[in-house]
């Protein structure tokens, strides 16, 4: 795991984002807004270590995909420096037949990981097919293990959770399950949904 600073120009806010997999910051960069934006990214390991974020005013999350129960599990036993968070077509119980992504899917994808099936898995991320994108298979598939033995995160509250519709990784009726009673927002757009916002703000 590693976290770097995508945007910093000593703002008032910081916004951590825990990102998807094998999805890098691009996704986020046409967001506008005022806020410094730190990304973290690679599950492999949950061991590093927030910088000093001390200096804001307020420190806001975005976790997105894998990104959601990886942060759960980072931030137990450690302290919380976020004043709201927000969750992105993601669960707490990442690989689950009921509230994540089914087991069987997700073992499929392990096993059969390549070039060729990542540019479908980029494909069902977008809702459209994309550009060829280099992938170390092995590094990414060490990865999913990862996520896999980690399981299930320890529960927690977000402020704002976002479900899309269209969503072919995590089956939104899945999310809705997951996340039965709090504060849904849902979405017509794919697991990647952040074209559909124009700022930061917006997502929170």
């Amino acid at each position: 795991m590693e976290f770097r600073w995508l945007k910093q120009n000593q703002a008032a806010e910081a916004i951590v984002v825990f990102g998807g997999w094998a999805v890098g910051p691009e996704v986020f960069w046409h967001l506008d807004g005022p806020q410094d934006v730190l990304f973290a990214s690679d599950y492999s390991s949950l061991d590093a270590e927030l910088p000093d974020l001390s200096g804001y005013e307020r420190v806001s999350l975005l976790a997105w995909s894998f990104g959601v129960a990886a942060y759960a599990h980072w931030q137990a036993g450690r302290y919380d420096p976020f004043t709201r968070k927000v969750a992105v077509n993601g669960s707490l119980q990442p690989v689950n037949r009921g509230a994540g992504i089914p087991p069987a899917i997700f073992r499929k994808t392990v096993e059969t990981l390549s070039l060729e099936a990542y540019q479908g898995f980029l494909t069902r991320v977008f809702g459209s097919p994309q550009e060829a994108e280099p992938l170390d298979v092995e590094a990414r598939r060490g990865e999913l293990l990862a996520v896999e033995r980690r399981g299930d995160a320890p529960q927690m509250r977000f402020d704002r959770i976002w479900i899309s519709a269209q969503d072919k990784i995590f089956p939104p009726a899945n999310l809705a399950r997951a996340w039965a009673g709090q504060n849904v927002s849902q979405i017509d757009a794919a697991h990647a949904p952040f074209d559909r916002f124009k700022t930061w703000e917006a997502l929170f």
